[in-house]
């Protein structure tokens, strides 16, 4: 069998590992960690922890705590203000949540039993930018508590586009 018989399915299984790369790096967002290596305990400023972070659709929020002690609670802005989980619409107890922040609107969590010693935060969450240029341009997480990922990442698409072209090269 001649070389050139072998590497045509050879670059076509290249060029999809390179498409899916891709593809996978356009539509990963950040993990924003609750209060970085402090995790989700009382006696932290959490309101200035989210005011550092900016947060996008399609990012995760992750509360690190023992999972005995505390818990999370998504709550209405009433509940917040209150310390309390009349109108709770999520309840999380694990210890490692990974909350997907699926929406553009405000987020209320709250730890019930340590919401007066300051196991509250609120986070607003944006839009997507419309283009990949603004995604790379904007400001995406100012912290390095985050295990960030970037929405489009262009140089894995200018690695996918050149292998495109060699692989027509040698087609």
């Amino acid at each position: 069998m001649p070389i050139s018989a072998l590497r045509l399915p050879f670059l076509r299984l290249l060029l999809l590992v390179c498409v899916g790369a891709t593809v996978t790096t356009l539509v990963s967002g950040t993990d924003h960690i609750v209060g970085a290596n402090r995790g989700w305990n009382p006696g932290f400023n959490y309101t200035l922890w989210a005011n550092n972070h900016t947060f996008y659709v399609g990012d995760l929020i992750s509360f690190r705590y023992q999972k005995n002690q505390y818990n999370v609670f998504e709550v209405n802005q009433t509940d917040y203000d209150n310390c309390t989980t009349y109108g709770a619409v999520g309840n999380w107890s694990s210890g490692k949540d990974f909350i997907p922040l699926d929406k553009a609107k405000r987020y209320y969590f709250i730890c019930p039993n340590g919401c007066y010693n300051g196991m509250k935060v609120s986070v607003l969450v944006h839009p997507l930018p419309s283009s990949p240029t603004a995604a790379v341009s904007s400001n995406h997480s100012s912290s390095h508590d985050s295990s960030s990922q970037d929405v489009f990442r262009p140089g894995l698409s200018i690695l996918g586009a050149l292998l495109v072209s060699l692989a027509s090269i040698w087609v």
